[in-house]
């Protein structure tokens, strides 16, 4: 009997102080945008709020994700991240937002977000998106416009463009900063052979048919 009283509190105090959710914290006051450089005194945990009297109806506006980066490079895209460090006003919200562009035969190499999920909404074109999960199951979908994919948080990511004409996404994540661990240029030069033969090798994605929730060898591994 001792011994389940014990168990009890245990499993109360982990419910009491386990975090709710795995995205950032909630807000604690109405808005927050971020403070420019010169007013930071200190270091934190995220950035210092303008002062409520200083904030303006601009703090929540942006136009960074008006145009397509430049394509001109190995794997034929550009994704844009807009973070609160670049857009204040997302500063205690829990959310930042991307811009994908991708040519035909491009694609975004693998990576992952270690403090975010991702939902991506295909604005124009058709991609092909896949993430692999902790025991290297593939789950792949071909994506028109229209169309919405979850990358769930941590988990290695991809997408390529499926179509003839450009591509683009827009994402929201769930974590003001959420981060990105690039598979191959953590390791290797963005020009180097070994990027430049994993591009090659992922293309073969494009004439994969998978089915929901079928695992499938790495494409790379063979």
């Amino acid at each position: 009997m001792k011994l389940f009283t014990v168990m009890f509190f245990y499993v109360l105090l982990l419910g009491i102080y386990t975090p709710p959710s795995l995205s950032d914290g909630p807000p604690l006051q109405d808005v927050c945008p971020m403070a420019p450089q010169g007013e930071r005194k200190l270091f934190m945990n995220g950035f210092l709020c303008k002062h409520p009297s200083t904030i303006l109806a601009s703090d929540f506006k942006t136009l960074l994700l008006n145009h397509a980066g430049k394509l001109d490079n190995m794997v034929r895209s550009s994704t844009n991240i807009i973070t609160a460090a670049e857009f204040p006003g997302l500063n205690t919200l829990g959310m930042s937002m991307a811009r994908t562009d991708i040519d035909p035969y491009g694609l975004v190499l693998p990576h992952s977000h270690p403090r975010a999920s991702e939902m991506m909404f295909v604005h124009d074109g058709s991609v092909l998106a896949g993430f692999f999960d902790t025991t290297g199951k593939l789950f792949q979908k071909r994506l028109c416009k229209g169309d919405v994919f979850i990358f769930p948080r941590g988990l290695v990511h991809f997408i390529m463009n499926y179509g003839f004409r450009l591509a683009t996404t827009f994402s929201v994540l769930n974590s003001q900063n959420p981060g990105v661990v690039g598979i191959t240029h953590a390791m290797f030069a963005p020009d180097s052979d070994v990027v430049e033969g994993l591009v090659a090798r992922m293309m073969k994605f494009r004439e994969m048919e998978i089915s929901d929730n079928k695992t499938t060898d790495f494409p790379w591994t063979s």
